[in-house]
């Protein structure tokens, strides 16, 4: 099963946005396009079981966007990899969403982001 997210052309480069994709099971999530790659993670922090990432809607990057943050831990992670490089939880990892993009569309097909 897929669901449908978003046009590929209304997430900017070094921007991020969240979901919780309706008339599914899936838990919510975010995407973030980066220097040409789009990225999905779920939207929840490994230093605090399930804990959200951004403080306001859709501020799940740095100031510089280059880096996921977890505003409620200091928590810094690879946007590639999602590896935490500073805060609480160094070495974890945040949990990657399979995204597929079709004809400009975005999809998410993760097993990982079901309920």
């Amino acid at each position: 099963m897929r669901a449908y997210l978003c046009r590929l052309d209304e997430l900017p480069d070094q921007a991020a946005r969240g979901f919780a994709p309706e008339g599914t099971s899936r838990k919510a999530m975010f995407v973030v396009r980066h220097g040409g790659r789009v990225r999905g993670w779920l939207d929840a922090c490994p230093h605090v079981d399930g804990a959200p990432l951004a403080w306001r809607k859709d501020a799940y990057l740095s100031a510089d966007g280059n880096s996921i943050v977890c505003y409620g831990h200091g928590a810094v992670f690879d946007i590639d990899t999602g590896v935490c490089t500073r805060g609480p939880c160094v070495g974890q990892a945040l949990t990657p969403v399979a995204l597929e993009c079709d004809e400009g569309a975005l999809w998410i097909t993760s097993p990982h982001a079901a309920k």
